[in-house]
C-alpha cells in the first residue's frame, strides 16, 4: 500500500514534467515560426509621381497642410509601410519615416530591391550659366531632404537608405558659389552632405535625379548686385475660382485687389528698369503647384507673393511677411520694416511658413500679407488707391534695402 501511495504521485510527477517539456518545445517552435513571419516584408515598393510630390513629417494638419520635409523628385523609390486617410507612411531608413499624399505614389512591381544602396564618386563643378553643380553618383533614386543654414551659410542634405562608398570628391576651380563639399555617415543608412557657400545670402538651389546621379544645382550670387540686373517675379494671390477672403464692409475680393497691387508693383519696377515676371495678369484660375512649376521654369532671382489677410477676430490688424527657408528671411524682414513706416500695425515676421509658394528652394521668395480685410481700418486703407501706391513703393524700397544689405556682407 505504501508503495502504491508513492507510485501514483511519481506517475503524475513524470507525466507533468513530460507535458512541461512538450510545452517548452512547442513554445520554442512557435517562437521560431513567429520569427520567420517577422522576417517577411511588411511593406511594398512604390515610386513618387505627379506635380511636386512632397514629404511630410507627420500626421499634423492645418489649412495649409501638415509640416513638410520638402519637395522630392519623381520616380524616387519608397517603402510604403502603412496607410492612414489620404496619406501613406513611408520608411526612409531604419530610423526615419515620413508621410506622403497617396496621389503622389504609384506601386512599383518591377524594381528589384537591393539589401543596401551606395553613394559612389562625386563631382563639384561650375557651369557657364548661373549655377554650381554637385553630382552625387548613387545606384538608386533614394529619398532625401534638404535645408538651409546660416552664419555660415550652408546647404544641408540627408540621403536615406544608403551607405557611403564615396572615396573621392572632385572639386573644380570653375566653382563660384560652392566653397566646399563634404559628408558624414551619421547613421548606418543615412549620409549627411554639407555644402559650404561663399556668400552669406542664399540665392537658391534645386535637387533632382538625372540617370544615376543626384544633381544639386546651387544658384550663384549675381556678379552685379543691382535690381536692374535681376528678374523679380510677382504673384497676385488667388484668382479665378479661388477668390480668397472678402472685405468686412465693402466685400472687396482678395483675388481682385491682389491683382491691382501686383500690376502696380510691376509698373513701378519696370519704370525703374527692372525685369519682371507675373504669375497672372487677369482674374484667372492658376493652380498653386502649377505656379511653382511656372516659376521654376522662368527662374527669377526673387519672388514676391501678394496677399490680404483675414481673421475671425475683427480687431486683429496689420502687415506681416512670411518665409519657409531661413536663408530667405532677410528680404521678408526688409519688406515688413518698410510696411511699418506707412503706419501699418505689426502682425509679425513668420518663419517656417507652410505656404506652397514659400516652399521652393530655387529662388529667394517672400510672402507679404498687406493687411486684414477683416479689420475695418485696414480694409479702408487697402481699397484706397493712394495707399496702394504707398505699398508698392515700400516694397520697391525694401528690395533696394535688401540688395544694399547683401552688398555690405563679406
Amino acid at each position: 500500500m505504501a508503495t502504491g501511495c508513492l507510485y501514483v504521485p511519481l506517475f503524475f510527477y513524470y507525466f507533468h514534467a513530460m507535458n512541461k517539456n512538450i510545452l517548452l518545445i512547442g513554445c520554442f517552435i512557435l517562437s521560431l515560426s513567429l520569427h520567420a513571419q517577422d522576417s517577411t516584408k511588411h511593406y511594398w515598393l512604390a515610386k513618387t509621381k505627379g506635380k511636386l510630390p512632397s514629404l511630410a513629417y507627420g500626421l499634423g494638419d492645418d489649412r495649409l497642410g501638415g509640416a513638410k520635409l520638402g519637395y522630392i523628385d519623381t520616380n524616387v523609390l519608397m517603402r510604403v509601410i502603412d496607410s492612414t486617410g489620404g496619406l501613406y507612411q513611408v520608411q526612409l531608413s531604419k530610423n526615419h519615416s515620413a508621410f506622403i499624399d497617396k496621389a503622389f505614389i504609384q506601386k512599383d512591381s518591377t524594381t528589384k530591391e537591393k539589401p543596401f544602396y551606395l553613394t559612389n564618386s562625386w563631382k563639384v563643378s561650375g557651369t557657364d550659366s548661373c549655377y554650381d553643380i554637385l553630382a552625387i553618383s548613387i545606384d538608386e533614386h533614394i529619398p532625401y531632404k534638404s535645408w538651409m543654414e546660416i552664419n555660415p551659410s550652408k546647404i544641408m542634405l540627408q540621403l536615406y537608405g544608403v551607405q557611403s562608398n564615396t572615396n573621392w570628391i572632385t572639386q573644380l576651380q570653375s566653382l563660384k558659389e560652392i566653397r566646399n563639399v563634404y559628408y558624414k555617415q551619421i547613421e548606418d543608412d543615412v549620409v549627411e552632405v554639407t555644402i559650404d557657400l561663399k556668400h552669406q545670402q542664399h540665392w537658391g538651389y534645386s535637387i533632382g535625379y538625372k540617370g544615376k546621379q543626384l544633381i544639386v544645382k546651387v544658384k550663384r550670387q549675381p556678379e552685379v548686385l543691382s535690381l536692374k540686373k535681376m528678374v523679380i517675379a510677382i504673384d497676385a494671390g488667388h484668382g479665378g475660382n479661388n477668390s480668397g477672403t472678402d472685405g468686412i464692409n465693402t466685400k472687396a475680393s482678395e483675388k481682385i485687389l491682389t491683382l491691382v497691387y501686383a500690376k502696380a508693383l510691376e509698373k513701378l519696377l519696370k519704370k525703374n528698369g527692372i525685369k519682371t515676371v507675373m504669375t497672372r495678369t487677369t482674374d484667372t484660375s492658376f493652380d498653386i503647384r502649377d505656379r511653382v512649376l511656372f516659376l521654376q521654369e522662368k527662374n527669377p532671382d526673387v519672388l514676391i507673393s501678394l496677399h490680404l489677410n483675414s481673421s475671425n477676430n475683427t480687431s486683429v490688424s496689420g502687415s506681416s511677411t512670411y518665409y519657409k527657408h531661413i536663408g530667405f528671411r532677410p528680404l521678408t524682414q526688409s519688406i515688413l520694416k518698410r510696411m511699418l513706416e506707412i503706419n501699418m500695425d505689426e502682425f509679425g515676421n513668420v518663419g517656417n511658413f507652410n505656404f506652397t509658394l514659400n516652399a521652393p528652394t530655387d529662388f529667394v521668395n517672400a510672402l507679404l500679407e498687406i493687411g486684414f480685410l477683416s479689420n475695418a481700418d485696414d480694409e479702408k486703407k487697402i481699397i484706397n488707391p493712394k495707399f496702394q501706391t504707398k505699398v508698392v513703393t515700400q516694397v520697391y524700397k525694401a528690395l533696394n534695402d535688401w540688395v544694399t544689405q547683401v552688398k555690405s556682407q563679406k
